[in-house]
């Protein structure tokens, strides 16, 4: 019995092969199997965060404002503007706040970065470092001259998991004294000075702050937001941002904050008086907002203390339906139309900026079909270099606004919300 269970030299050498093989087929298996987490945790040991702490703080001086300077000048960058996404849907109005679903509670602050053609604005340090210590999701508003002028400020904010971008123009006109040609430069101006600090994030190959991932894979690749400088629009801008793929991004809540007259109890108190479920909420960066650096962390704290939760702009429209309204307005409709005479003044000011350094005013007139194309010379009652238009107040302590369109009835359903992700 002993015997007939005994196997042959012979046989133990195949059954041997046979082990060895299997062996092998499984051990290769395996490997197949953890080699991408193998790659993707040597790519990611390998790659070093795209900014030190250091690097990603504030710095003393950063927000002031420089005027008249040859450097304030940006061409638009060359490029193809990324056609806009084929899931856009288009709702003809621009957006105050969104209603959402009883008991929720979010609010999205957002902070505008705009520069006018003869200046160079700051970057408040201080309150995009108090937002990231504090994980305050933010959308930043921004110009695409200020994108220019601040490349690394760009990037930072663009990798950063908690903020977005949306566009605020090129140069910060009124598009309300706008040609067609001239609106086209200024949104298409800001889409591709975007793009062009996307790809110079993706090409850097670097980790974001939490060093998990690829800073560029936090930001869009264009972005689908858009503000309208001075607050101020009519139909046909409307209609130009959508053709972009953008959707009008107003507020129903103003801080005030670029009016030096606004104190931080009285910015805090007109917030905390208006903000609801759903607000969009104005606030500066660019070295404006002179007193939103000592707001921010009481508000937060405040409004956190309430229940509610900060989201970007982005994720508070696909989280409700949108509330918005044919036209522009900052408390009440038409009062931003007041912005109109100033506006001419600046338009002349720009020019004399741009003659004293022998430039032209950027354009995309190739893009926009008309070659040479050049804005509309806008009359002026005057030749001085006016200082920045006073921020509207009636938002600071107000009401809210007592005119709000209802949205048409495809927008009735958050079953039909075209903020929604595919």
């Amino acid at each position: 019995m002993q015997r007939a269970m005994q196997i042959s030299p012979c046989c133990r050498t195949g059954v041997r092969y046979r082990l060895d093989g299997f062996r092998s087929a499984a051990a290769a298996a395996i490997a197949m199997s953890v080699l991408p987490f193998v790659t993707d945790s040597a790519r990611a040991q390998s790659a070093q965060t795209c900014w030190t702490p250091q690097q990603l703080s504030g710095i003393s001086g950063e927000h002031g404002i420089k005027k008249g300077l040859l450097a304030a000048y940006k061409s638009i960058p060359p490029g193809s503007i990324a056609p806009r996404s084929p899931s856009f849907k288009a709702i003809g109005g621009a957006i105050r706040s969104v209603k959402l679903p009883a008991g929720k509670k979010l609010v999205a602050f957002t902070f505008d970065l705009c520069e006018q053609p003869y200046e160079i604005t700051g970057y408040q340090g201080s309150i995009v470092d108090y937002l990231r210590e504090q994980g305050v999701s933010t959308t930043f508003f921004a110009g695409g001259k200020w994108l220019l002028n601040h490349p690394q400020r760009a990037e930072q904010i663009m990798g950063d998991p908690l903020f977005e971008f949306g566009n605020h123009a090129w140069e910060h006109r009124n598009f309300q004294l706008l040609t067609a040609d001239r609106m086209h430069t200024e949104i298409g101006g800001a889409q591709l000075a975007y793009q062009h600090a996307y790809e110079g994030l993706r090409n850097r190959k670097c980790l974001d702050r939490t060093g998990q991932r690829p800073a560029y894979e936090n930001a869009a690749p264009q972005t689908s937001l858009f503000r309208f400088p001075f607050g101020a629009c009519n139909a046909e801008a409307i209609k130009m941002a959508e053709s972009f793929g953008l959707h009008a991004i107003q507020w129903d809540v103003s801080a005030a904050d670029p009016w030096h007259g606004q104190s931080v109890d009285g910015m805090v108190k007109g917030v905390m008086r208006q903000v609801k479920p759903g607000s969009i909420v104005l606030f500066h960066a660019n070295g404006r907002g002179w007193k939103t650096g000592e707001a921010i962390p009481i508000l937060v704290k405040r409004l956190r203390q309430q229940g509610y939760k900060f989201v970007k702009v982005s994720e508070l429209l696909r989280a409700g339906e949108p509330v918005y309204t044919r036209s522009c307005y900052d408390s009440k409709p038409g009062d931003v139309d007041r912005y109109q005479s100033l506006s001419r003044k600046l338009e002349v000011s720009y020019d004399k900026f741009y003659a004293a350094h022998g430039k032209r005013r950027p354009t995309l007139s190739a893009l926009a079909g008309a070659a040479g194309a050049e804005a509309q010379q806008l009359p002026g009652p005057g030749l001085e270099q006016p200082n920045t238009p006073p921020p509207l107040t009636g938002t600071a302590g107000g009401a809210l606004p007592g005119h709000v369109e209802t949205p048409p009835p495809h927008l009735g359903s958050t079953d039909d919300n075209p903020f929604e992700s595919n």
